[in-house]
C-alpha cells in the first residue's frame, strides 16, 4: 500500500457534504410550493405530489441499486447522481414553462428522486470506511449536508422566485446542483482496504469488532432487528417529514408569517435539521443508538401533542426545531446502527434497503397531513395522529433495545450496549 496515494479524509467527508447539499435541497420544496401551484393553476397538496414521488423515487432507487453503487463505487455513482439530478431540476423547468404538470412529476419527481437516492447512499458506507474511529461522527458528517441545504437554497430558491421568474429559477439551480455533485464526485472514493488512520488506537467497545454481526443484505433481511429498525424509521421520517413539506404554508397559517419569512424558516429548519445530524449521531456513539431513539420518540410523543396548543410563537418555534434536529439525527444515527445490528460488509446496500421506509413515509406522511387537516381543519386533531404513531415508535424502540441488549450478551463480549 503506498500510503502516498491515501486521500485526505477530511476532504472526502467535505465531498460527501458538497453531494448532500445539494440533493438536500428538496427540503425546501415547501418554498416552491405556492410559486408553482400558481404556475399550474392547481391546489398546493397537488403540486406537493412532485416531492412525494421524489421521496418515494428515492428510497426506491437507494433500494434497489444499493448493491450497484457498492459494486462501481463512490465516484461513478456519484457523478451519476449529480447528472440525474441536475437533469431532473432543469426539466422541471422547462416543465414550468411549458405549464405541464405530468412533465414535472416526471423530471422533479422521477428523474430526480432516483438522483436523490443515488446521490444520498454514495458517500454513507465510504465515510464509515474512512473513520472507523468515528462511526457516530463520520454518518453525522454524511448526512449533515442534507439537512443544512434548505438553510442555503430556501431563501435562494425565493429569491431566484422574484428575481427571475420560476422556469429560469429551476434552470440556474439545476446547473449550480449538477456543478457542486460532479466536481465533489471527483474526489471521494473508498479508503484502501483495512484502512485505519494514522495513530488510531483502538478502544474495547467501540471497534467494529462489537458488531452484532457481519452480513450481507440478504441476510439481514432474514433478522427481526431489521424490521424493527424499519418500523422506527418509517414513523420517524413519515411525521418529520409531514411537517417539513408543510412548513411554509404553516408558518404562513399559524403566525401569520408572509412568504419570505416562511422560507427564512425554512432555511432554520435546515439549520436544525443539520445540526440534529451531528449532535444526534455524536451523542449516539456514547448514549447507544436504541436510548437515542428513545429519546426521540419520547420527546415527539408529547411535542407533537402539545405543539399546536401552544400559543407563544417562541415557544411554538422551539418545540418545532427541536422536533426537526430529531428528524435529522434519525438519519444520521441509522448507518452507526446498522454498521452496530450488521456491519460494514453490505453497509450500503442494508442503508438502502431501510431507506425504502422513507420511499414509503414520503408519500404517506404528507398525505396523512393532508386528509387529516382537509377534513378537519384542525391542526390540533392533525399533529394528535402523528404523536399516536411516535407512541408506536416508541413500542418498537423498547422491543429494539432487548433486542439488541440480549444478542450481545449471547455474544459474551461484555459489551454495555443500551
Amino acid at each position: 500500500m503506498n500510503k502516498q496515494k491515501i486521500k485526505n479524509r477530511w476532504l472526502i467527508a467535505a465531498s460527501a457534504v458538497g453531494i448532500h447539499i445539494s440533493i438536500g435541497s428538496v427540503y425546501a420544496y415547501s418554498v416552491m410550493t405556492n410559486p408553482v401551484k400558481a404556475i399550474f393553476d392547481v391546489d398546493g397538496s397537488v403540486v406537493k405530489w412532485a416531492f412525494k414521488i421524489a421521496i418515494l423515487l428515492l428510497g426506491l432507487s437507494a433500494a434497489f441499486l444499493g448493491r450497484w453503487v457498492e459494486k462501481v463505487g463512490p465516484k461513478v455513482s456519484g457523478t451519476t447522481a449529480g447528472i440525474f439530478y441536475g437533469i431532473g431540476i432543469l426539466g422541471s423547468g422547462l416543465a414550468v414553462q411549458l405549464a405541464s404538470l405530468p412533465l414535472f412529476y416526471l423530471c422533479y419527481g422521477v428523474i430526480g428522486g432516483i438522483g436523490l437516492g443515488l446521490g444520498y447512499i454514495t458517500p454513507v458506507s465510504t465515510l464509515v470506511k474512512w473513520f472507523p474511529d468515528r462511526r457516530g461522527l463520520a454518518t453525522g458528517m454524511a448526512i449533515m449536508g442534507f439537512g443544512f441545504a434548505a438553510l442555503i437554497f430556501g431563501p435562494i430558491m425565493q429569491s431566484l422566485f422574484d428575481s427571475v421568474g420560476v422556469a429560469n429559477a429551476f434552470y440556474i439551480l439545476g446547473v449550480v446542483y449538477m456543478l457542486i455533485i460532479l466536481l465533489s464526485a471527483r474526489y471521494i472514493e473508498r479508503p484502501p482496504e483495512d484502512y485505519m488512520p494514522k495513530g488510531f488506537q483502538p478502544r474495547e467497545g467501540k471497534t467494529v469488532k462489537a458488531d452484532m454481526a457481519n452480513i450481507d443484505a440478504s441476510e439481514a433481511l432474514k433478522t427481526t432487528r431489521f424490521y424493527y429498525i424499519w418500523l422506527m424509521m418509517f414513523i420517524n421520517i413519515a411525521c418529520g417529514i409531514a411537517i417539513i413539506s408543510a412548513a411554509s404554508p404553516m408558518m404562513q397559517e399559524k403566525l401569520n408569517y408572509s412568504p419570505m419569512e416562511a422560507a427564512a424558516i425554512v432555511g432554520l429548519i435546515g439549520v436544525f435539521n443539520g445540526l440534529g445530524r451531528i449532535l444526534w449521531s455524536s451523542l449516539s456513539d456514547y448514549l447507544g443508538r436504541a436510548n437515542t431513539y428513545i429519546v426521540f420518540f419520547v420527546f415527539q410523543v408529547l411535542a407533537f401533542y402539545f405543539l399546536p396548543k401552544i400559543t407563544m410563537e417562541l415557544s411554538f418555534l422551539v418545540i418545532l426545531f427541536t422536533v426537526i434536529t430529531m428528524y435529522g439525527g434519525g438519519f444520521a444515527t441509522l448507518p452507526a446502527f446498522l454498521g452496530d445490528l450488521f456491519g460494514t460488509k453490505q453497509l450500503g446496500a442494508i442503508h438502502g434497503l431501510v431507506l425504502t421506509a422513507w420511499a414509503l413515509a414520503g408519500v404517506v406522511g404528507p398525505t396523512i397531513y393532508d386528509m387529516v387537516k382537509s377534513t378537519t381543519g384542525s391542526l390540533d386533531t392533525t399533529l394528535a395522529v402523528f404523536a399516536g404513531l411516535f407512541l408506536v415508535a416508541f413500542v418498537v424502540a423498547m422491543f429494539m433495545k432487548r433486542e439488541v441488549t440480549n444478542a450481545y450478551k449471547k455474544l459474551n463480549k461484555g459489551i454495555s450496549f443500551a
